[in-house]
């Protein structure tokens, strides 16, 4: 079983970067409050997880402004989507070993 549980990816273990990933991979962008408010998270604790995937390049940011108002917005890259469904996988796959 340690072989399957090697093949799960730490960037997802916390629950607010698993609900940022699964909130933009059914949305082509989502801003900063569209997350806030799905998530319930405080803005510091989201941007601070957010921060954490951009930085392995996860997520992709834009920023912009609707109105005067700054919007910042973010969606997932090709490598976050690969990384996530991975992640998925052998999350399914610890499921089936643990039923057999």
């Amino acid at each position: 079983m340690k072989n399957i549980i090697d093949h799960l990816n730490k960037a997802f273990d916390n629950r607010t970067r698993l609900g940022i990933m699964s909130v933009l991979l059914v949305n082509d962008w989502a801003d900063f409050k569209q997350l806030k408010e799905s998530l319930g998270v405080s803005d510091g604790n989201l941007a601070s997880h957010l921060k954490t995937l951009e930085k392995k390049e996860y997520i992709e940011v834009r920023k912009s402004f609707i109105g005067r108002k700054p919007n910042t917005a973010y969606r997932v890259t090709d490598s976050g989507r690969k990384a996530f469904n991975d992640h998925l996988n052998a999350l399914e796959a610890l499921l089936k070993k643990r039923e057999e």
